[in-house]
């Protein structure tokens, strides 16, 4: 009790969420002839987005692969910022493969989702703003999926405060930085199952996980039924739209699985919530 949490909104970013940050870092830095002829990625919605922002913002196509299981809203925020869509599969190996094929085919420059170093300064940008707010914070709580904003987070905060304690907060049915974190190294997942299909790759990056372990403090897990309830506090309480992805951290709060954190910020990740998910949300008591 007398905990001091804040919250840091990647959901009011352009794209509604942070993934906005590592794409335009990205697709700035590639060379005019390389990015003239376009860029593709493979994402389960808002890195989609962000990529799909980030190339109408140069003028140049987009193309974005995205599993079958995507949620309307995502597909849609793809279209209206100019990118065409395919869908493939239900895991991010199986878009990985087809998004390549694609690129080597049509000479287009692949925006990777996390595992670049690119992707994770963008993101670092992150831990730099909530340092300029609030120094004096204890905890920074980061949604985990491949690990790109974490590791930004991580790499920012670290270095400007030390002692600061930083925790990853991944779903407990697609935890593969925890699984990673077990074996020492990268680990397949067989499958997953969770609400937060943002956090849901079978596998966590290479670089990602190297940050995260040696970055660090913990790597948490949280069930779908309290990531529900963080979401619909969210909405309810707070009035901000949360995605379940981004919910996460709030959910470990609730949930206890943080303990004692002091001043904390909790990061909401992504806001780019299915409307029928947010009318049962509304609905609940």
């Amino acid at each position: 009790m007398g905990h001091e949490v804040r919250l840091k909104c990647e959901t009011l970013q352009r794209s509604g969420s942070f993934k906005a940050r590592g794409a335009l870092n990205y697709v700035l830095q590639l060379p005019q002839e390389v990015l003239a002829g376009g860029v593709i990625t493979y994402s389960s919605g808002n890195h989609g987005q962000a990529v799909a922002l980030a190339a109408k913002l140069k003028g140049v196509r987009a193309v974005v692969v995205m599993p079958i299981t995507t949620p309307p809203i995502k597909i849609k925020g793809c279209e209206r910022l100019g990118a065409e869509i395919v869908l493939e599969g239900t895991t991010s190996l199986e878009r990985k493969a087809r998004a390549e094929a694609i690129a080597e085919a049509e000479g287009l420059a692949i925006v990777p989702p996390f595992d670049h170093e690119w992707i994770i300064a963008g993101h670092g940008t992150i831990g730099l703003e909530i340092h300029e707010d609030w120094p004096e914070v204890d905890t920074v709580l980061v949604p985990v999926g491949g690990g790109g904003m974490v590791s930004g987070v991580c790499a920012a905060l670290r270095r400007l405060r030390p002692g600061i304690r930083l925790v990853g907060v991944e779903p407990t049915g697609a935890a593969s930085m925890l699984a990673a974190l077990v074996a020492k190294r990268p680990v397949t997942l067989t499958s997953t199952r969770t609400i937060a299909d943002g956090l849901a790759p079978v596998r966590t990056g290479d670089v990602t996980f190297e940050h995260v372990r040696q970055l660090a403090d913990d790597v948490v897990t949280v069930d779908d039924g309290v990531i529900r309830e963080a979401a619909r506090i969210l909405l309810l309480r707070r009035k901000l739209v949360v995605e379940y992805s981004g919910a996460v951290t709030v959910a470990a709060l609730l949930s206890g699985a943080v303990r004692s954190p002091g001043r904390t910020v909790a990061i909401l990740s992504g806001g780019n919530l299915d409307p029928a998910i947010m009318m049962e949300l509304a609905g609940g008591t």
